[in-house]
């Protein structure tokens, strides 16, 4: 789908679902589309679609009601801003690992070296 904002008639077409089924996943708040400021023509962007996607199998595939379809697309939002959160964190971590390397390499080039010693006999 590399279109970034799609119409009510070609998300109809495209999903095969009824503009009904929108209009009730739009008031129970599991589709949000937007309107531009030039027309008042309801538009959904691309990442609405994967939630209309989603909700789709579970409706007609899983027989899922819409309480259990909010339900269910909030804890996958919620799932992926955790993995989101962890992924920086990991992200952070390995940044402080490296600048600490880095400041440690530098310590040591800065540092005195011992001088090499030469055996003398006596």
């Amino acid at each position: 789908m590399g279109k970034e904002f799609w119409t009510i008639a070609e998300v109809v077409e495209v999903f095969e679902i009824g503009e009904d089924v929108l209009e009730e996943l739009e008031q129970g708040e599991v589709l949000c589309p937007v309107c531009r400021e030039d027309s008042s023509v309801k538009l959904f962007p691309a990442a609405e679609l994967e939630k209309l996607r989603i909700a789709k199998i579970l409706i007609e595939d899983m027989g899922v009601n819409l309480p259990g379809v909010q339900i269910i697309l909030r804890m996958r939002q919620t799932l992926f801003e955790m993995r989101r959160q962890q992924f920086d964190e990991i992200l952070e971590d390995l940044a402080k690992q490296r600048q600490e390397n880095i400041n440690g390499t530098r310590r040591k080039d800065r540092g005195v070296r011992p001088k090499a010693r030469h055996n003398q006999s006596v």
